[in-house]
């Protein structure tokens, strides 16, 4: 990974940006006030930005409705929430867009929640420390067992619970904080690609639109997005799990977490 300063030559020809959430928009736990600043004022230059997060539906809604953001990517790609005008009326609805996904699963709601419900009770009874994320009451697609928001699990009990996801032959992604259970085949990566196309009228899959858009982050369920593009940054934490990514960001802040975005942007910024 290159030292962020690296990344500066890049910088003028920047669209956007997909940015992780937990870890790397917040850190311990609260949203940091320069990252917020520092989304502010990529509004006001004309850069766009999508959070990209494991985070619930219900999470991201919030976000979509009060952040200064142009869309949210939830449950790591199951959905994007945006903001539309009612020409009608003059006012701004929310519009859910659920990935399409080839599984039928992902959409099939009561055999997903059978399936889901099946694994949750295995994963549970299995492993002693497993529970419950205290978002999955908001959530509309997948599950989160809580691995590192209210308790620190080791990596063994994680990779355990993740065997037991994947003995059910469903797929488990895992963030600083949760270890998700998903049904279906979206993923970070191939829900940017599907938002640059959709709202932006970007393919990220060819030149040139490839170096207008970077995706930042910090942990495993961020490869996929890290993969997708050749500008990828991970915020210094990213370091803890750089040894299980095999496509691991092209360069890294010096500091963690919303710390280390707003560093990021501060950089895009003064080089646009």
């Amino acid at each position: 990974m290159l030292p962020l300063a690296r990344l500066a030559p890049h910088a003028a020809a920047l669209r956007g940006v997909f940015t992780d959430v937990d870890d790397t928009l917040t850190w311990e736990g609260a949203l940091v006030p320069d990252a917020y600043a520092a989304l502010c004022r990529a509004r006001a230059a004309g850069l766009a930005v999508v959070p990209v997060t494991g985070r619930p539906a219900g999470w991201g809604a919030v976000i979509a409705a009060t952040w200064p953001v142009d869309a949210v990517i939830v449950e790591n790609g199951a959905a994007t929430i945006r903001r539309e005008r009612v020409a009608a009326t003059g006012k701004v609805r929310l519009v859910v867009e659920p990935f399409d996904a080839d599984d039928q699963l992902a959409t099939d709601d009561a055999a997903r929640t059978a399936r889901l419900d099946a694994i949750v009770r295995d994963v549970l009874a299995a492993v002693s420390r497993a529970r419950l994320s205290e978002d999955q009451w908001l959530r509309r697609y997948d599950v989160a067992f809580d691995v590192g928001e209210t308790q620190a699990l080791e990596r063994d009990e994680i990779d355990a619970i993740v065997a037991r996801i994947q003995a059910h032959g469903a797929r488990a992604l895992v963030s600083s904080v949760h270890a998700h259970v998903v049904l279906g085949d979206w993923d970070k990566g191939r829900a940017l690609t599907r938002v640059a196309r959709s709202l932006f009228g970007d393919d990220v899959t060819a030149e040139p639109a490839r170096a207008r858009w970077l995706f930042v982050g910090d942990s495993q369920n961020d490869e996929a997005g890290f993969a997708a593009l050749p500008l990828t940054v991970g915020v210094a934490n990213v370091r803890a799990v750089a040894d299980r990514l095999a496509a691991p960001p092209a360069f890294v802040t010096p500091s963690p977490g919303g710390h280390g975005f707003a560093e990021l942007m501060a950089l895009l910024l003064a080089h646009r």
